[in-house]
């Protein structure tokens, strides 16, 4: 396949992760290729995010023109994710309901040092994309009104 079709994967996954898996689905690539570039794609927003968030959380802070709410809804769903399952709990859930970005940033607040952060959203990422293309590659019928 074409280095096309495989970065379009990546940049899917780095945007949404289920993305990833539903872009390679469509491109015709075969179940191991998704599941490769879709983890690439994650990985590699996340250390874009990790490697660059705390100049992007800075100018966040510098531009906001209101001071944030200490107790917002999302900030007490973030806190009680991060007390219930700590650093894995975000990781796991980055795939589901935070993206890559919004996962590695969201770890970045709570300081969690880089390293553990990479690893973690590594396992997080290569499983969930093992379980989505799972799901995915077996709507054969999708595929061929797709592809077709």
């Amino acid at each position: 396949m074409s280095w096309a079709a495989y970065s379009g994967v990546m940049i899917a996954t780095g945007l949404k992760f289920i993305a990833g898996p539903i872009t390679g689905f469509s491109l015709g690539l075969t179940w191991y290729e998704t599941v490769l570039f879709t983890w690439l794609g994650a990985m590699a927003t996340v250390t874009i995010i990790v490697t660059l968030g705390k100049a992007i959380l800075g100018l966040i802070a510098k531009y906001r023109t209101t001071k944030p709410k200490i107790f917002s809804k999302r900030i007490r769903y973030a806190v009680d994710i991060w007390q219930r399952f700590g650093m894995k709990g975000i990781a796991a859930l980055t795939p589901l309901i935070f993206t890559p970005i919004g996962g590695s940033l969201l770890s970045l607040s709570f300081k969690v040092p880089t390293p553990r952060i990479l690893f973690l959203m590594g396992i997080s990422s290569l499983i969930w994309a093992l379980i989505y293309v799972a799901g995915i590659y077996q709507l054969t019928f999708l595929r061929d009104m797709l592809v077709h």
